[in-house]
């Protein structure tokens, strides 16, 4: 049985061994780093499955560490970071990281984290590039080659850009997904920065899906950041 690989790359030792000692105990094998150079020279040597990169390391910037590793991997990154601010998310995001946990965060958290990022990137997508089987999680259900969504059996008309946003997001499942990221998908890179026809859109597509839009839960927003779609319950 393979084990997947995940580097952790962290400063505080403390932190550093309370995921280790997660990750061995759920079969993980796992390497650490405490630097960023320590984390280039072993991102290369062991091309990991998934790499837990801390932002604030004592010698090269979290973001660096993303964009250099970016430039011939596409190995899942997930941001472990003490910053909350919403622009240092999205940044990390928008430069290749594929997720981002905020310190501190629970044992299930981590592990829920891991797995849709191991997911998404061992997907096997076919021949046109949509995925192989529908999107279930409580009662909705998308089936990409019919261009179909249904709520508990009852179908559901969304416009063609609504559609896309949510097969854009189901298709990323557990990710957040950046405001900009949804919007290249659906407008095209030259849309406008502005998010607003985003949020317009979403109004819509949330008074048409959830059972409550003021409490969703399918679609959830990342305040500042953009939006995760529930995760999807197949896989």
């Amino acid at each position: 049985m393979h084990k997947f690989t995940v580097l952790i790359v962290e400063d505080e030792k403390s932190i550093s061994d309370f995921i280790f000692k997660i990750l061995s105990s759920h079969d993980y094998r796992v390497k650490c780093a405490s630097t960023g150079k320590e984390a280039l020279s072993l991102a290369s040597s062991l091309c990991p499955d998934i790499i837990l990169l801390d932002m604030g390391l004592p010698d090269i910037d979290g973001m660096e560490v993303i964009q250099q590793i970016r430039l011939w991997s596409g190995c899942p990154i997930i941001v472990i970071s003490a910053r909350t601010q919403e622009d240092d998310k999205v940044r990390a995001l928008d430069a290749g990281a594929d997720d981002y946990l905020t310190k501190p965060f629970g044992t299930s958290e981590l592990l829920a984290r891991i797995r849709t990022s191991l997911r998404h990137s061992n997907k096997s997508n076919s021949e046109n590039g949509l995925p192989q089987h529908p999107y279930r999680a409580k009662g909705l259900e998308i089936d990409f080659f019919k261009r179909n969504i249904t709520v508990d059996g009852q179908s559901i008309h969304l416009t063609p850009i609504e559609y896309k946003i949510v097969a854009f997001l189901a298709q990323n499942s557990g990710k957040v997904m950046t405001y900009s990221a949804v919007m290249n998908n659906v407008w095209g890179p030259y849309a406008e920065s502005d998010n607003k026809i985003l949020r317009v859109n979403m109004a819509n597509i949330r008074r048409k899906l959830e059972k409550n839009p003021a409490q969703p839960v399918y679609i959830f927003t990342e305040v500042g950041v953009g939006y995760r779609m529930a995760e999807d319950e197949d896989h």
